[in-house]
């Protein structure tokens, strides 16, 4: 299958573009909602993050508990990179297994980490970035979440920086503050119809769906 990997900031708006993909007949693997799964209460990930981390990491339902952690790890880097050791290579062999049955005019691939793993251009045919700006990434993850203006900034100033994501970028869906709705799915939908043409036009030999980076 045709292959785009989707990205963009806390709060770009990546995931609502996503669900109108899947709504005109892309399939769709999220990462995060991989990710997710994994650290509900009885996820695969927990015994191995209670492991790594002692019983505070986890929620009296056995969750992973995520205000803790956000915590930890911007009070200690490494202790990202521990969470990292646990939880990708779970989810690499989790999207690895879905792309295996995945069936849709196109396969996309939600990461919102694609720019920051490295490890994903020879993965997928193109990359696409859904983009804003600071400002409107800040208002509508409070407007969602709660979370104070610090906190977020610190979850932004821990992703790729807007122009290396745009740099890694072969398509852009503005999303910024001005964006309507009608606006934001007219340029969502003239790219899924350029994607359905490459996908149509291409005759590469798929890749292997082993070992699919987080």
């Amino acid at each position: 299958m045709y292959k785009i990997g989707l990205t963009g900031g806390i709060g770009s708006g990546k995931t609502r573009v996503a669900d109108m993909l899947a709504e005109w007949g892309a399939a769709l693997i999220d990462t995060d909602e991989i990710s997710h799964a994994l650290t509900a209460p009885g996820g695969a990930a927990m015994p191995a993050i209670r492991d790594a981390f002692g019983a505070a990491a986890v929620t009296a339902d056995g969750a992973l508990d995520r205000a803790w952690m956000r915590d930890l790890v911007f009070r200690q880097p490494e202790a990202r990179a521990r969470l990292e050791a646990v939880l990708h290579p779970l989810i690499g062999l989790h999207t690895a297994r879905a792309a295996e049955t995945a069936q849709g005019t196109y396969l996309v691939f939600v990461v919102p980490l694609l720019v920051e793993s490295g490890r994903w251009r020879d993965r997928v045919d193109r990359i696409c970035v859904v983009d804003c700006d600071p400002e409107t990434q800040v208002a509508r993850v409070q407007a969602r979440s709660g979370l104070t203006e610090p906190a977020i900034r610190r979850i932004m100033a821990a992703q790729a920086a807007r122009a290396t994501r745009l740099a890694a970028a072969d398509d852009v869906i503005v999303n910024d503050g001005a964006t309507s709705a009608e606006q934001l799915r007219a340029r969502a939908k003239a790219l899924h119809d350029r994607w359905c043409r490459l996908a149509t036009a291409s005759r590469r030999p798929p890749h292997s769906a082993a070992g699919f980076p987080e």
